[in-house]
């Protein structure tokens, strides 16, 4: 690929991963952005071994040689993924209009950050845009001819926002009723397993049983119209899956260290900036085992018929 120059602020979220953080900062080092913020949260108590993990991965603050403006949140403890990410979010936004944001485990293609330049830039007054994503989990599957498309989901693994959308996120959730959550969700998915599943997410996250920041964002979209912008083309590897992982522990998933393809340019745009449904529908069917489950819904509701008829109305008319 041709040397491309990175335009727009980096966030690098950190932790205890040396090896996958490297990795990562390689490629930002690749883009030379003009400014890089780093973030990362404070060792375990519990866990000796992040003392020593957490300093390896902060020494990549002296690796920066290029032309950098670099700013450091190092946190002397640890606050967890709910409060420590969405804290160095928050502190990003504080100090940027608009920017990119990659956690260690996110290996992003070339391509991903002149993508999300031009999205920041085109769509920076674009209300209806809430974000952009690299991530895109269609296994090969294209939606439309343009470079990318309008979804109502967003993915966080290598993504890009604005402070206008940030400023409304709610972590607690406590702008959003819980009587509002399943007409809401129901607009948004229409099916019932999802509407039930997310609810179920909506309610443990109001309970503090769920230590993670980016259903948080996920519900702001959803009770707000946002929209996110999908590449056609899978612009990051999570490389983060398996042991040492906070939430994608399971080493064998469809969605670990999935190759990444590089966007061709110049990047062509969709005609109308309307979510496609049915895009959603195939990535999120996957992940909450839809088919199965409405397979077993139908047989079981096939079951409660018989044995009614056969209760109230007779062997005779079945």
């Amino acid at each position: 690929m041709p040397a491309y120059k990175a335009k727009s602020p980096v966030l690098f979220i950190v932790f205890n991963r040396p090896e996958q953080a490297r990795k990562v900062f390689s490629r930002i080092r690749e883009v030379q952005p003009d400014k890089l913020y780093i973030a990362a949260d404070g060792p375990r108590a519990s866990r000796p071994g992040d003392v020593e993990a957490c300093r390896q991965v902060r020494e990549i603050a002296q690796l920066v040689d290029w032309d950098c403006e670099v700013k450091t949140r190092f946190c002397d403890v640890n606050f967890g993924c709910k409060v420590a990410v969405s804290d160095a979010i928050t502190w990003f936004f504080e100090n940027e209009p608009e920017g990119i944001i990659l956690e260690d485990d996110c290996f992003p293609a070339y391509t991903f950050f002149a993508y999300c330049d031009e999205m920041l830039e085109r769509y920076r007054h674009e209300t209806s845009i809430f974000s952009v994503t690299g991530t895109n989990l269609q296994m090969g599957r294209k939606w439309g001819e343009a470079s990318y498309y309008v979804s109502r989901y967003t993915n966080v693994w290598g993504w890009a926002s604005w402070r206008r959308v940030w400023q409304r996120y709610d972590r607690e959730l406590s702008r959003f009723p819980e009587r509002d959550v399943a007409p809401v969700l129901e607009k948004v998915f229409g099916d019932r397993f999802m509407v039930h599943d997310w609810g179920n997410i909506f309610l443990r996250l109001k309970a503090g049983q769920i230590d993670t920041w980016d259903y948080q964002f996920n519900f702001l979209s959803f009770f707000e119209n946002g929209h996110c912008l999908v590449p056609n083309v899978n612009l990051i590897s999570n490389i983060g899956f398996g042991e040492g992982a906070t939430h994608t522990t399971e080493a064998v998933n469809p969605h670990a260290a999935m190759p990444i393809v590089e966007m061709d340019l110049p990047i062509t745009h969709p005609a109308q900036l309307q979510p496609i449904r049915e895009a959603d529908f195939v990535f999120l069917s996957q992940e909450h085992d839809l088919e199965n489950r409405w397979r077993r819904y139908n047989k079981t509701t096939k079951r409660i018929k018989r044995w009614l008829k056969r209760t109230f109305m007779g062997k005779k008319d079945l």
